[in-house]
This record gives C-alpha cells, sequence and structure tokens, in this order.
C-alpha cells in the first residue's frame, strides 16, 4: 500500500467512525481551540512526515473540537447535513481535482452543471433558459445576481458599468424589506451600492406591497433594484410576491429574490405556494447546502436573461480556452473552484422530485411538531406563524430565555442558538437536517423541557 492509499484508507476510517457517532455523541463541540492548538502543536516541523499519520493527528485532535452539524439534532443557523450521495460524490470532487471554468478543460464538469441547472429550474418551477452559476453560497449568490442586476439597470439608463466604473454614473436606487438578510447588505457594499432603502415588513417580516409601491413612486427615473425574501431567517415567513413583483415591475426595476433555504418550497407541491409569484422576478439566489442537504459550501446563482449575467461576470483571457456559448466561468465571480455541480446532481439524481419534495415536507413537519410541543410548556410562548421550518420562541423574559438557551447546550442533546427579534431574545429553531428523525425531534423536546424546568419563571 502506498502512502496516499494509506492515508485515504486512514481518513475513510474517520470520517465513518465520525458519521457513525453523530446519533448519539453530544451535538456541542467540548473542546476549546486552546486545547486543540496543544493537541496538534504549534512548531513547524523541519521534516516530513507520514501521510496516514498527520490524517490520524489532525483527527484525533479535532474531533473533540467538532460540532456535530451533520447530527440530526443541530438546529442552528440554518445549516443542512449532507444527503449521502452527495457526501460520497463530494469526496470524487477532492479526487478528481478538476478547475471548474471551461467546457474545454472539464467537458464532464461542465456536463454535470449543465444537467444539474436544468434539474434545478425545472424543480423549483423557475423559466427555462434561465443562467445557473454555483458560488460558494447565498452571500456570494446574491452578490452575483445583484452585480447583473445592477450592470443592467444601468446599461438601461445609458450608462456602461464595465467601461465607465461607477463613479460620475447614475445612483442605482436599491430597495428591500426591513427584515432582509444580512448578506444582502452585504452583498450590496461589496458591490459599492450601499444600504438599500427599508420598506415597512410586518410582524412575520413579509414585506408590505402598499409601501413598496409608495417608496418606488419616490423614485423617479432612477435605476432600481427591488430585493425580496423567500423566507425570513426568524419566522420563515415569504414576501407576498403575486403582489409585490408586479409593484416593482411596473416601476421598471429588476426584482431579486433571496431565498437561501426558502426557495426550495418550490419544490413541494403542499409549500409551493408559499413561492406563488416568485419565479415572475428577474434573478434568486438559494444555498444547495441547505435546504438540499449537499456538503459545503454551494450557493446557486440564478439569473433569468443569461446574457446579462455573462456581461457582469464574464472573463477573457488569451490563454483561455472558450467556449463560443459561454462557459461555467460566465456565471460566477472565481477564476478558480471546486465542482460544486457534481454532489448537486448527485442529490438531486438520488432523491428525484419526490424525494425532494419528501425532504422538504419532513423538515416543515418536524417545525410543526416542535411549535406543538414548545407551546404545551409552561411559560412558553411560540412567537412566528409555522409556515415553513423556522420555529422562534420565547420563555417570559430575554433572562430565562437566555439561560434555558445556556442549559440546553450545557445538557449536549441538541444545538438550538438564540436571537433577538421584535426585541426580544428567542429561541430560534431552524430544522434543515435531511437526517433530523421524529425520534430527534422527542429527544430535543425533551432536553427542552428539563433546561426549561430547571429554571423557575
Amino acid at each position: 500500500m502506498d502512502a496516499r492509499d494509506a492515508a485515504l484508507r486512514q481518513a475513510y476510517e474517520h470520517a465513518v467512525g465520525w458519521l457513525a457517532s453523530l446519533s448519539e455523541r453530544e451535538v456541542p463541540a467540548r473542546a476549546s481551540v486552546e486545547e486543540i492548538v496543544r493537541a496538534l502543536g504549534v512548531e513547524f516541523p523541519d521534516a516530513p512526515s507520514v501521510p496516514a499519520d498527520v490524517v490520524d493527528l489532525l483527527a484525533g485532535a479535532c474531533e473533540p473540537g467538532l460540532t456535530a452539524f451533520p447530527s440530526g439534532r443541530f438546529y442552528g443557523f440554518v445549516i443542512g447535513g449532507t444527503e449521502p450521495a452527495a457526501l460520497a460524490c463530494d469526496w470524487l470532487v477532492s479526487a478528481w481535482d478538476q478547475n471548474c471554468v471551461m467546457r474545454a478543460a472539464s467537458p464532464a464538469y461542465a456536463a454535470v452543471e449543465e444537467i444539474a441547472g436544468a434539474w434545478l429550474l425545472d424543480l423549483l418551477g423557475m423559466p427555462g433558459g434561465c443562467s445557473v452559476g454555483f458560488t460558494t453560497g447565498a452571500t456570494m449568490a446574491n452578490f452575483t445576481c445583484l452585480a447583473a442586476a445592477r450592470d443592467e439597470v444601468l446599461r438601461r439608463a445609458g450608462w456602461n458599468l464595465a467601461r465607465d466604473g461607477l463613479a460620475g454614473g447614475p445612483r442605482v436606487r436599491v430597495v428591500a424589506g426591513e427584515s432582509r438578510h444580512m448578506s444582502v447588505d452585504l452583498a450590496l457594499r461589496y458591490l459599492g451600492l450601499g444600504k438599500p432603502e427599508l420598506v415597512r415588513a410586518d410582524d412575520q417580516g413579509r414585506i408590505e406591497p402598499g409601501a413598496l409601491r409608495q417608496a418606488l413612486a419616490g423614485g423617479g427615473q432612477a435605476p432600481t433594484i427591488v430585493v425580496l425574501q423567500a423566507g425570513d431567517i426568524h419566522s420563515g415567513a415569504f414576501d407576498p410576491f403575486v403582489d409585490s413583483v408586479p409593484v416593482a415591475q411596473e416601476a421598471g426595476a429588476w426584482v431579486h429574490v433571496d431565498g437561501a433555504f426558502g426557495l426550495w418550497a418550490a419544490a413541494s407541491p403542499r409549500y409551493a405556494h408559499l413561492t406563488a409569484g416568485c419565479a415572475d422576478a428577474d434573478s434568486w439566489a438559494t444555498d444547495a447546502h441547505k435546504t438540499l442537504n449537499v456538503p459545503y459550501d454551494c450557493g446557486l446563482a440564478i439569473v433569468r436573461d443569461a446574457s446579462a449575467i455573462r456581461a457582469a461576470m464574464g472573463e477573457r483571457g488569451d490563454y483561455l480556452i472558450q467556449h463560443e456559448h459561454g462557459d461555467p466561468i460566465d456565471k460566477v465571480p472565481e477564476l478558480s473552484r471546486r465542482g460544486r455541480a457534481f454532489p448537486v446532481w448527485a442529490a438531486l439524481r438520488s432523491l428525484g422530485r419526490s424525494g425532494v419534495a419528501d425532504l422538504v415536507e419532513r423538515l416543515c413537519g418536524h417545525a410543526a411538531t416542535f411549535a406543538a410541543g414548545i407551546a404545551g410548556l409552561g411559560g412558553a410562548t411560540v412567537l412566528n406563524e409555522v409556515v415553513f421550518t423556522q420555529v422562534c420562541a420565547e420563555f417570559g423574559s430575554d433572562e430565562r430565555t437566555d439561560r434555558v438557551l445556556a442549559r440546553l447546550l450545557d445538557d449536549g442533546t441538541a444545538w438550538i442558538s438564540g436571537s433577538t427579534w421584535h426585541g426580544r431574545r428567542v429561541m430560534r429553531i431552524s430544522v434543515s437536517n435531511w437526517s433530523t428523525t421524529d425520534d430527534d425531534v422527542r429527544r430535543t423536546l425533551d432536553a427542552i423541557e428539563r433546561a426549561a424546568g430547571s429554571i423557575p419563571p
């Protein structure tokens, strides 16, 4: 056995052992950064090491400091697990080591990206012919889509951004609901557009179409982008696309939808109504590593006008072998990137249309069970309308809510993070993992009850 095979076998054993531990291990990490640093050692070695020994050292030192993100009892931050076929194919991605930028350089990747992109459009009810780019996550998917939006609305106003830059050009208005995700603001900052103008939203975070109309009426003929949301990070609520998209389009705005986890509602017959009217927008951003459960990292930037994204993202170089019909490089910012479409294709091929729908519906069903269980606890109140995969609850006061959260993490059964919503501290449950079972939910509800019961109202 050569050194590479030995290292790979060791990595496989450690990986399988880790995955097998998830059903029973405590979810929070139990080792500190300092403890892991000591276990790894800080002195840079002078001589080479045996690759298999390096794998053993890393796995042994880091395992106590790993949070069980892939566990069925991890409910923080809207983090999905990893569907089995997607995980296995992601191992192949590293072994194949393709730089997935051009059709000529990796025909296999280009073919898989093309198929996966078409399947995604079909699954999510998007118009055929949209560009589908594979980014690091929803933040860069938002960036990519909003870059296309920025360039296109300026082009319509007679300004050539690629040639002349932003300075001296018309100001681009960006209008968004007051409950938009922070990644939208970050993407706008990267793009030199500044903070968005905020429009009133209701108590669940849904933008109010009348307020949107009023805001747009005061903008004159300025180039405008409207950002809507599929899935509020606290409530899970969806903007009313049927009413809001036409309002924006009547004002001549480009409509972008940030749907990091919520856009997948369109894949379920039971929940597709939440995205009604969404497909009439101009661009959409989502994550495959959230609701679809592919490995980190994978965002999706979907743009109706393929020429707009190509104008914003396309690169030219004398040394590149570029295809007349376009390449993966034309859809995203990165020139060097791994084969993110491979695990997406694998998840879609493994699950099929009915399997994705079932996944979405299971996640939503678990969220409803959490809401009902918490509502039955004395001193606990569920604060949101549970329409998708998010549950927000409080336990009588900010102080008690934070103490319940801390006690829950100490218990180790599950990981649930806190947040502040409408000025109140809340327990925020995000059900995102394909492997979450009814038993996981029951065990977690028992742990919440223990934590709440140990702290007097």
